[in-house]
């Protein structure tokens, strides 16, 4: 990297305003009120967004994308032209042209005149057809299922250097289709410092300032263990990345909001969603965070340093998404004695009569059933300490191969009101439950060769060619940092004996598919050897067996004091496929931290 000396000197602010579709507005006013911010950037997508997106595209081939975007840019986007901001969003899900043409529209009935580039390319369905024609075998490369018959959406994650074309070419916004969601911050950060694909540690840090600003408010202390130290949730400050030429940054939020922004809540976030932190694979780098170093430099201020990076390997990563038969979710308040017990006699009764009926109707069984006594301490399984109270929130979900199937269970929740249990409550009112397709998720990997990412502005193309990336050395294995517990005896204080691991440790949860990750960082230097002895693969696996089917690794941070727990097949099938009342995870290091320290 040889960036001239005034990009040296210079300093790029970006504010993260969103972190999923259906976020906050809160974000865009606070970000366009900080002085010398650079750019604003939008989050909205996730597997099962894409999904909804494409329903929306079937009734509409002009929809496809977070059409509320459209209006807030409106309202936004005059502001930020005139301070000099400029935006990037993912905003345009599986039709970013179309989310481009409505913006447009949008912007000329408020007189704002706007140069709108537009990122796409990412769309895989005809890229999975060409390599099934070939006779390629594609596989899960999680749970080895072959790929499903038919694809709903499929779209490749593409990387950050496609958006820096877009800035170079001189967009006051960037709409882009799938691409990785740091991508967003590190297409800024090439344009600004003109990194190259040689520049792995730079690009490395870039990433991770934008994995921090990702997820919202999640890096100002939301989510964060210790919740009750974080003020003002009602008006939690949104993050802000501060970067310099080498990706070194500071992460704040802005003056005047609420959250917190402290080594620990930085360090919970870095650890969401990542596998081995020392091989965090992006399509421009591969990351390793094990290195990182986070040091507190004012209040609600945090320096993060460290990050380095190596070469990305040769294939794009796909996400796909396939209907699998029809899901409903049924829900019910039962009161007074026995609620928990005349919650579940309830789900069961509606289960055996609904499968009375398919039988008399020549139906199928259901494909999967699960009841859940909410309140209960469900999740905990066996160890779950719960005094069963006089109050129950009784839900079943349920999986029918037939629409048929599903509707019949949907008309018979209402019944229970008259037939059942005494106390029996519910939003009848609200009318029968929705019955909706189930959509599953299906990933695999596919030679970059075979997709080419597109840039336009103001709707015309710009002769983008993907920059040729170092090639990744198939000889040298990824440097994984997994765990290895003390060998010598460690001694617990006495106190800590009867403790759970809440009282050593804070953490964090994330989701990938299938399995779960559970970032967990020690609260003091002297117990993190301890946190490694006692958080070890087999251990996890015993306390959580009722939850994990899969293997568990424990990766180690030494210099942000942190393990990173992964479980694989842990959540139901997780996401869209996942029948719990906690499909995605975010409950899993409250889990973990109910884990005695007593051996």
């Amino acid at each position: 990297m040889n960036p001239s000396s005034t990009a040296m000197q210079k300093t790029i602010h970006i504010g993260g305003a969103c972190g999923f579709w259906g976020d906050s507005s809160l974000g865009t006013e606070q970000l366009l009120q900080v002085p010398c911010l650079n750019y604003i950037t939008y989050d909205y997508l996730a597997e099962l967004t894409l999904a909804i997106m494409a329903g929306m595209r079937m009734k509409n081939p002009e929809h496809g994308y977070a059409l509320d975007f459209v209006e807030l840019m409106k309202k936004a986007l005059p502001t930020a032209k005139a301070k000099g901001i400029r935006i990037v969003a993912n905003a345009g899900g599986l039709n970013p042209n179309a989310c481009a043409a409505a913006l447009r529209k949008a912007l000329d009935e408020v007189g704002c005149q706007a140069n709108i580039a537009v990122v796409s390319g990412d769309d895989a369905t005809a890229t999975l057809g060409r390599l099934r024609k070939e006779g390629v075998e594609l596989k899960d490369p999680h749970s080895n299922k072959p790929a499903p018959p038919f694809f709903l959406t499929a779209n490749a994650y593409l990387g950050a250097f496609p958006i820096a074309a877009a800035l170079d070419a001189g967009a006051d916004i960037v709409i882009t289709g799938r691409v990785v969601d740091s991508a967003m911050v590190l297409g800024a950060l090439i344009h600004e410092f003109k990194w190259t694909p040689g520049d792995l540690n730079a690009l490395a840090q870039g990433s991770l300032a934008g994995h921090m600003v990702e997820c919202g408010a999640q890096a100002t202390g939301g989510l964060f263990t210790d919740w009750e130290q974080v003020p003002d949730w009602a008006n939690i400050g949104y993050p802000v990345v501060s970067v310099q030429a080498d990706g070194g940054f500071e992460l704040s939020k802005p003056e005047g909001t609420g959250g917190l922004v402290n080594v620990a809540v930085a360090t919970e976030q870095m650890l969401y969603e990542i596998h081995d932190p020392a091989c965090y694979a992006l399509p421009d780098v591969v990351c390793d965070f094990t290195t990182v170093r986070m040091t507190q430099v004012g209040k609600d201020r945090v320096r993060i340093t460290g990050a380095r990076g190596r070469a990305p390997s040769d294939v794009y990563k796909v996400c796909a998404t396939y209907p699998e038969g029809f899901r409903c979710i049924g829900l019910l308040s039962v009161v007074g004695f026995d609620a928990h017990a005349k919650a579940l006699r309830t789900g069961e009764a509606i289960l055996e009569r609904t499968r009375t009926m398919f039988k008399r109707q020549g139906l199928a069984d259901y494909t999967c059933t699960n009841i859940e006594i909410v309140g209960s301490e469900t999740d905990l399984g066996p160890h779950a300490q719960a005094r069963l109270g006089h109050e129950a929130l009784l839900r079943i979900a349920v999986v029918h191969p037939d629409k048929k199937g599903a509707s019949i269970f949907s008309r018979e929740i209402a019944p229970a009101g008259t037939s059942y249990a005494p106390g029996t409550s519910g939003n009848f009112g609200m009318g029968r439950p929705n019955v909706t397709p189930l959509v599953k998720l299906f990933s695999c990997f596919v030679p970059k060769t075979l997709h080419h990412p597109v840039v336009s502005i103001n709707s015309e193309a710009l002769a983008y060619n993907e920059p040729a990336h170092p090639l990744a050395d198939a000889g040298v294995e990824a440097c994984s940092h997994l765990a290895v517990p003390e060998r010598g005896a460690i001694t617990i204080p006495p106190a800590l004996l009867d403790q759970p691991l809440l009282a050593i440790a804070h953490g964090r949860s994330g989701d990938k598919g299938n399995t779960s990750n559970v970032g967990l960082v020690a609260r003091a230097p002297e117990y993190f050897d301890l946190l490694k002895t006692l958080v070890t693969p087999q251990r996890v696996k015993t306390y959580l067996a009722h939850l994990v089917q899969g293997d568990v690794l424990v990766y180690e941070l030494p210099q942000v004091l942190a393990l990173n727990v992964v479980m694989q097949e842990a959540l139901d099938g997780g996401g869209m496929a996942s029948m719990r009342n906690d499909p995605l995870g975010k409950g899993m290091a409250q889990l973990l931290l109910t884990m005695p320290i007593r051996p």
